[in-house]
């Protein structure tokens, strides 16, 4: 395949998807600006190493890498700098139960090791099978599965035993 081609499908794959591509950014920062960023720099980065994707079928995968990748690289470089959506501004004001409930779920997903908050995000908000995320996060099936289990645990202790996702 030419490198034309390919430039093409990845460009057709990106469009076709870019809602998920942004929710999947937007999961790690909580900002909607920040999260245009990291999609807008995420694109960027696969269409400069677009020599690297050996096989179309593992497309989604590639992309998502560097999606998840470019959010914890801006999370590492921005970590004493807290970005305020005008949704977590509303914390101020009465709020649902349920709502509050999704507050305490997200605060606790945010105090996982990014290694743990990534598979979270990928089994339960973008729900990828577990062999989609051993490919992103490039790690065997069965460590994905016990990493995942653990974060699972970590995430009941923290918002408490009735917690399900």
């Amino acid at each position: 395949m030419t490198k034309k081609e390919k430039f093409k499908l990845v460009e057709k794959f990106i469009l076709e998807n870019r809602e998920a591509h942004y929710r999947l950014a937007y999961s790690y920062v909580r900002n909607k600006d920040t999260a245009l960023d990291i999609v807008q720099e995420s694109i960027l980065k696969a269409l400069n190493s677009i020599d690297r994707l050996d096989e179309i079928a593992y497309m989604k995968t590639w992309f998502y890498r560097i999606i998840v990748n470019t959010s914890i690289d801006f999370i590492r470089k921005h970590q004493r700098v807290t970005v305020m959506d005008d949704e977590i501004l509303s914390v101020h004001l009465p709020q649902l139960e349920d709502e509050m409930t999704d507050m305490d779920l997200q605060d606790a997903i945010d105090q996982l090791p990014s290694t743990d908050k990534t598979l979270i995000i990928l089994r339960f908000f973008e729900d990828l099978k577990i062999e989609e995320i051993a490919a992103i996060t490039d790690e065997n099936i069965n460590t994905t599965k016990t990493r995942l289990y653990r974060a699972l645990k970590r995430l009941r202790i923290e918002v408490g035993e009735d917690f399900r996702l």
